[in-house]
């Protein structure tokens, strides 16, 4: 059993994964919709991670005795002007989801919970991996710049970044 204070620090972050995942399906249909072919299948595979990072924390709460709730989610934009502004937002989000991450973990370590301090190790990887990766997108992007022929750049480096993440998560990375 997790103390009470674990427990709703974990279901404060059960929220910012949902909002995530809700976030980036909204990111998705506004991609579809510029006919961002690329970017919306980038888009939809973030959501369902993010989704599968919120279950992965209902499964830890239920097997730690811990009872998990359900989130309600806070309307999520539905129009971001343009691609960089959009994954601009996206790194901005997973930065406040791996402060959250370190708060918990700093919970965990005073209450000297090791088994939520080990259970939080895989979100610490995690989260370096997706703000180093939003870091290289948003780079790629401002390299192409913002021409009329910019969004077809784009959008073919991110089908080429998601390309590979499907790889690596085919490959057990």
């Amino acid at each position: 059993m997790i103390s009470e204070k674990m427990t709703d620090a974990l279901n404060t972050q059960i929220v910012l994964e949902g909002y995530a995942s809700f976030l980036y399906l909204s990111m998705a249909t506004w991609c579809d919709a510029k006919g961002l072919e690329g970017c919306t299948s980038f888009m939809r595979r973030q959501s369902e991670e993010e989704r599968a990072h919120m279950l992965r924390i209902f499964e830890y709460m239920s097997e730690v005795d811990a009872h998990a709730l359900v989130p309600a989610i806070q309307q999520v934009p539905h129009d971001f002007d343009t691609p960089q502004k959009m994954f601009e937002m996206v790194y901005a989000h997973e930065q406040k989801v791996t402060k959250s991450i370190n708060d918990l973990v700093s919970i965990a370590k005073a209450e000297n919970d090791f088994t939520t301090d080990n259970f939080l190790q895989w979100y610490i990887t995690e989260q370096r991996e997706e703000e180093s990766l939003m870091r290289s997108i948003l780079d790629k992007i401002k390299l192409i710049g913002d021409s009329p022929m910019a969004l077809y750049y784009i959008d073919k480096e991110i089908t080429a970044i998601n390309t590979m993440e499907l790889k690596k998560e085919a490959a057990g990375e």
